[in-house]
């Protein structure tokens, strides 16, 4: 076999201004970018009939040498079944086919190679990765690289056959890495769409059967806690913005689901976010992604079918967010129920009523009469202590009670806004109640 010229004397040439053997340049014609592009392209030489019947005739015996090299240098090649291995080697034998027609096409670029990858079945593009496809492209063109330039008479044959092969093995990879770049995006594509709807279907509390579907084709696990996030996105990143959330959610190993509705930049995260997890570095890193402003978190839930309760509180934070002037960030949605309240939220009437209210009215009505009378003084203990005429620390101890009983502190400014709507809330509903009791009912009659 002949051994091919060094690079060296190639570029001596190139230096020399004379051209590589059995390479023809195009000299540049007019100016401007077809003058560029015309230097740069090569035009070859013809190849000798004869050898382009030798190349065509060992073609079927190379193509199948080759898979034979890709079972001995390959390890994944013996997990392949039989039907896929016909496959590789149907996709080997186009590849040499198409090589042989672009040696036929003097002036042509090499556009075969990006035909030969569609042929491959559904299963085996599965199958394969993007590494093990290179590796089988560079085991293929190495074989075909070392025997190839053995049906060459001359040096000039000798060279303008590798010249080829080293180009055409070259598509050929970048051919492969199309090929899976675009199936990447296709996916990519089928995977945000998946996930747009199930984000959406968790708000509209359509949460049925196709939703559990799409999201275990997302890969979220069906038993793991839910809890929604709700915020502005980025107004520069609201294509991004859902990746740079995954990648976030990654780093922390949780799953999230991300999508942007609106003005409103909706996640799902999987896992517990209590309130002791506020200040956590995921929460933290998770803040990053969402545009300055609040940011509201509503309660985590069992499941993800469970999770239109922790949308809906936090959307209807959101909405009232704005009305608690010193709101943390994030906040959670429980934090914002006099707002909501005020908003004609019944969900958050009805916690109040439930979580305060109920609460304090079954301890006895020494509590609420001191509260609404703590709270009526401006919470000033000796005002209050001489109106109930008490003793202030019998004020305190009762302020302590009520306390334990809500979970709120009435010397506290907040905890103090949150009771007096919580008790004027309560007062409502029991005038809404007795009005409701006193309404006689229409007697119907027939004539």
């Amino acid at each position: 076999m002949h051994e091919p010229d060094s690079p060296k004397s190639g570029v001596a040439a190139a230096e020399a201004g004379v051209p590589e053997v059995g390479v023809r340049r195009i000299r540049p014609s007019t100016s401007g970018l077809q003058a560029s592009l015309s230097k740069r392209r090569q035009v070859r030489d013809p190849l000798p009939d004869a050898l382009l019947r030798r190349v065509k005739q060992f073609s079927g015996r190379l193509a199948t040498e080759a898979v034979t090299v890709m079972e001995e240098e390959l390890p994944f090649f013996d997990s392949l079944d039989a039907s896929q291995r016909a496959d590789v080697q149907l996709l080997v034998q186009t590849s040499v086919v198409n090589f042989l027609e672009w040696l036929k096409q003097l002036d042509s670029e090499i556009s075969f190679g990006y035909e030969s990858f569609p042929v491959i079945p559904q299963d085996l593009a599965r199958r394969l990765t993007l590494r093990q496809t290179v590796d089988m492209v560079r085991v293929a063109m190495e074989f075909f690289e070392k025997w190839l330039p053995a049906l060459a008479r001359n040096d000039q044959q000798l060279i303008a056959l590798t010249e080829a092969v080293l180009r055409y093995g070259r598509e050929l990879g970048f051919a492969a890495a199309t090929v899976y770049a675009s199936a990447a995006e296709s996916r990519g594509a089928l995977d945000t769409r998946l996930e747009a709807l199930v984000v959406d279907a968790v708000v509209r509390g359509d949460t049925g059967s196709d939703m559990l579907s799409r999201a275990a084709t997302l890969n979220w696990d069906a038993t793991a806690p839910a809890t929604v996030i709700v915020g502005s996105p980025p107004p520069d990143e609201r294509v991004s913005v859902a990746g740079n959330v995954h990648s976030t959610a990654a780093t922390h190993g949780r799953a999230v689901l991300a999508v942007v509705q609106g003005s409103r930049l909706v996640m799902i995260v999987s896992g517990d976010v209590s309130s002791k997890s506020e200040e956590s570095e995921f929460i933290q890193d998770l803040l990053k992604n969402f545009a300055d402003g609040p940011v509201v978190i509503g309660p985590t839930t069992p499941t993800l079918s469970a999770a239109h309760f922790s949308a809906s509180e936090a959307l209807a934070g959101i909405k009232a967010v704005a009305g608690w002037r010193g709101a943390p960030r994030p906040v959670f949605a429980t934090e914002l129920l006099p707002e909501r309240a005020l908003l004609g939220d019944q969900a958050a009437v009805d916690a109040l009523q439930d979580h305060l209210v109920t609460p304090l009215a079954a301890s006895g009505t020494v509590l609420t009469d001191t509260l609404d009378t703590y709270l009526d003084c401006g919470g000033a203990v000796e005002t209050c202590a001489r109106q109930l005429f008490v003793h202030p620390n019998t004020v305190r101890y009762r302020l302590k009670r009520i306390t334990e009983v809500t979970g709120r502190d009435p010397t506290n400014p907040r905890d103090a806004y949150v009771l007096r709507i919580a008790a004027t809330v309560g007062r409502l509903t029991q005038i809404d109640n007795k009005v409701d009791k006193l309404v006689t009912p229409v007697t119907t009659f027939t004539v």
